[in-house]
């Protein structure tokens, strides 16, 4: 696996991007992690990875969307947006995701990302806005890697995305990227309509094809307007999953991701150890993107690590998720989430004032805390990785 995925970083990839991929990501990003398992040892939380949605601006209309699509537009705007990166990188984070809505819709994203040479940015796209210009710029920057999602065969993809022609439009994008020689994954929310397709053996060699560097898996989640709660994962297929990337992760020349086991095969939740948080196009700080409720804003002058750092909502959501799960609250427990809540006094972070409506209509599904059950890791690599650079990191005792 290794050398196999060595040889097409090298070949397929250009060696400026190549270098600020392993110098930037790799070094920096676990040199990050390091500081914070430090700091945490001590009850003190600075998140190594941040996560900000630029944008509510979309050109699809996905099942299970979070984000206000439907609203008039809304920008973080482009100084609050440049501070709170100058503010994370003072406090030693070295990598940021950016999320939307669409955030290639973002009238000024290059010009900030630019700005920010020193970090690295993953970018959550749809992949269908990608031209030969926006990879070639995305190369001159040298600090992004595309994240684009594919959500299913060509009929599942324009029910899912809520568009016409979706998958053929992503491939696109997809080609441009490795026309560009960028470091580039494909993300895939795996639900009922689409794990049949995605989970499988022919799936990884068909990516590997078209020139994908990683994988990252997720398991759908219902939230938003238009939950459509009949596409979670069953119990069963969970299991399977989590099977099936311990058996494929040896055997193909690709960085299979995802972000809800450790080492050993325990359920993790990134927010309940504080090693990630979110912060939406309003400027409201959030426990992860889909948890639409927040006491805290990058607004009111204060650094915006500082203010993580000293949040007592933050801080008491660890305390709360990780007593309750070590999986996902939002599915295991939708009810106490909205308890905690009206406890806290948090408001509806959404743009749309109707999230509290639609956790009270949320009903409990399997999530990956399946006790008794874990699968450890088989790879030495994926081992090292997870035990080191990922998530647990004593947040459940």
């Amino acid at each position: 696996m290794l050398p196999g995925f060595a040889w097409r970083l090298m070949t397929e990839t250009h060696p400026r991007l190549l270098a600020r991929f392993a110098y930037q990501m790799g070094w920096k990003g676990s040199r990050s992690v390091a500081h914070f398992q430090k700091q945490a040892k001590n009850g003190v939380h600075i998140p190594p990875f941040l996560f900000i949605s630029i944008t509510t601006r979309c050109n699809l209309r996905c099942q299970g969307c979070w984000v206000d699509v439907q609203g008039p537009p809304r920008d973080l705007d482009p100084e609050v947006l440049d501070r709170i990166l100058s503010d994370a990188e003072a406090a030693g984070c070295a990598f940021f995701g950016i999320l939307g809505g669409e955030p290639l819709l973002y009238p000024r994203l290059f010009e900030i990302l630019g700005r920010h040479r020193s970090s690295y940015f993953q970018l959550f796209t749809n992949g269908t806005v990608i031209s030969r210009e926006t990879a070639e710029e995305m190369r001159r920057l040298g600090n992004v890697t595309p994240l684009i999602s594919l959500e299913g065969n060509p009929v599942i993809s324009d029910v899912r995305r809520g568009g016409i022609h979706v998958f053929d439009r992503s491939l696109e994008g997809l080609h441009n990227c490795r026309q560009a020689g960028l470091v580039t994954g494909v993300a895939t929310s795996l639900c009922r309509s689409n794990f049949d397709d995605f989970v499988q053996e022919e799936h990884i060699a068909h990516m590997i094809e078209l020139g994908v560097h990683y994988l990252w898996y997720y398991i759908y989640r219902p939230a938003g307007p238009r939950p459509t709660p009949e596409l979670a994962l069953s119990k069963d297929q969970i299991q399977y999953l989590r099977s099936f990337l311990v058996q494929q992760r040896p055997k193909h020349p690709i960085l299979i991701i995802d972000a809800y086991w450790d080492q050993d095969g325990n359920a993790l939740c990134p927010a309940a150890s504080g090693i990630s948080y979110h912060i939406n196009p309003f400027g409201d700080i959030e426990p992860c993107p889909p948890i639409q409720m927040s006491d805290d804003h990058v607004a009111d002058g204060r650094e915006v690590i500082a203010k993580i750092r000293d949040s007592n909502f933050l801080r008491d959501f660890r305390t709360m998720a990780s007593h309750r799960t070590r999986g996902c609250i939002i599915m295991e427990d939708p009810a106490l989430l909205r308890a905690f809540a009206a406890d806290h006094n948090a408001h509806d972070s959404s743009g749309r004032g109707t999230y509290f409506g639609e956790l009270e209509g949320l009903r409990p599904c399997p999530g990956h805390h399946q006790p008794g059950e874990a699968i450890p890791e088989t790879h030495w690599l994926y081992r090292i990785a997870k035990k080191n650079w990922f998530f647990g990191f004593g947040a459940y005792g």
